[in-house]
């Protein structure tokens, strides 16, 4: 693994260095440690290591379960307390996630029996698919793909299971949301935000949807392969019946997680690690992945997304991955920028100047950059919607409102 050098960050969160703390983190962030980060992982020193850093970093980055199986089987020595931590992680995470894979099978079954379409990703599903074991993989809700005009079922499904709206809505708001939006989240029974029902896999601004429109929910349904959610991998003492349910394309689910990696600025580990998991797959065609990229404009996304999967996780690039990545001068840059931000646990606000610029560089046709730039500027959001009450008939001055907030933004970073 290269070095890179690191510049100081006023989002610090966990202060790692790359050459000890964050290098390890990084070898036990593989479902399947190559001989390389199994000789990193045995020849830790414990005497003079920070476990607490190391365990706050691993829970930030996501990737504390899979840290700590890797730790508990490969490292040649570990002192009792932290072995005693690292069981403990381990455990906690295999109950929640099939926790989450039952609530997940009783949500799916009731919206088969009110015949509405969904595919559950990240999550469980990402969990058996990529990594191969519910257990290796952390998660705190499930999300649900589905049609723009299934959202009114989907909504009433999941409240005769006890589930309502995060934030209530009028439905003259939820109409607009329908439209300018992509997600809503649910809470249930056992907690706040466990579910997100998704009409679209970005917000409208980001603009990926090309006239091919690959992403449509009926494409998207029509590629959908299936599987069978278990707990093959996991311990004995916890059992689960497996179960069939529908899941995104490889393909697909690749070009997923690199967009929602690269909305977050690749921010966490985690996911990096799932997209490198994800070139695993048997069934997965790299040269189908480039193309589609291409046909959506996100070849950058999609070409930094694998160098850093291959730079900080060492994961083997399929060469039409690597002729991509060679095709494009700034991927390198943009990537060695990344690793940067990751290994000194930065993060950003996701609202700030900053943060669009970032995602504009990330778009390789100019065209796709001014229609971002001009989307951003133009369609309002849930902020826009409660800094101001209209009535459904103004709501085209939510516009003027989105502008008059930006600028005030805008004022208040110059000065």
């Amino acid at each position: 693994m290269g070095s890179y050098c690191l510049l100081s960050s006023p989002h610090l969160i966990v202060p790692l260095s790359r050459s000890s703390s964050f290098d390890l983190l990084c070898a036990c962030s593989a479902a399947h440690p190559n001989p390389q980060q199994l000789a990193h992982i045995a020849s830790l020193q414990s005497e003079d290591f920070d476990w607490k850093e190391f365990l706050q970093a691993a829970e930030h980055h996501g990737v504390a379960a899979l840290a700590a199986r890797n730790l508990i089987e490969h490292a040649s020595t570990l002192p009792p307390e932290i072995r005693r931590s690292l069981d403990s992680i381990y455990a906690t995470n295999v109950r929640r996630s099939l926790w989450f894979a039952a609530e997940l099978t009783r949500i799916m079954r009731t919206f088969a029996q009110k015949q509405i379409r969904a595919i559950p990703y990240k999550g469980p599903v990402l969990a058996q698919s990529a990594y191969g074991d519910l257990a290796l993989r952390s998660f705190s809700d499930l999300d649900l793909l589905i049609s723009p005009g299934d959202f009114s079922g989907a909504k009433e499904a999941l409240a005769d299971l006890g589930y309502q709206p995060s934030k209530p809505q009028t439905p003259a708001i939820e109409r607009l949301w329908l439209r300018t939006g992509y997600e809503r989240s649910f809470d249930g029974p056992a907690g706040k935000n466990l579910v997100e029902l998704q009409w679209s896999l970005l917000p409208y601004f980001y603009a990926v949807n090309p006239a091919q429109a690959e992403f449509r929910f009926d494409d998207l349904w029509t590629r959908a392969g299936r599987i069978a959610l278990g707990a093959d991998g996991t311990p004995d003492e916890f059992s689960y019946t497996a179960t069939d349910l529908p899941c995104l394309s490889p393909e697909d689910s690749l070009l997923v997680l690199c967009l929602h990696a690269a909305k977050h600025l690749w921010t966490r580990l985690i996911w990096v690690a799932d997209i490198a998991e994800s070139l695993r797959l048997p069934d997965l065609d790299p040269a189908r992945v480039v193309e589609r990229a291409r046909a959506l404009g996100i070849t950058r996304i999609l070409c930094v997304s694998l160098w850093l999967a291959q730079n900080l996780l060492d994961a083997a690039l399929p060469s039409a991955a690597q002729r991509a990545i060679d095709g494009d001068q700034k991927v390198q840059q943009l990537g060695k920028e990344c690793a940067a931000r990751l290994a000194r646990g930065a993060t950003y606000d996701f609202e700030s100047t900053e943060y669009f610029t970032q995602i504009t560089a990330l778009r390789e046709r100019r065209r796709d950059r001014m229609r971002y730039l001009w989307r951003l500027v133009w369609t309002p959001g849930l902020g826009d919607v409660e800094a101001v009450a209209l009535p459904e008939f103004m709501f085209p001055f939510y516009r003027a409102v989105r502008i008059g907030r930006l600028l005030q933004k805008l004022a208040g970073v110059n000065h």
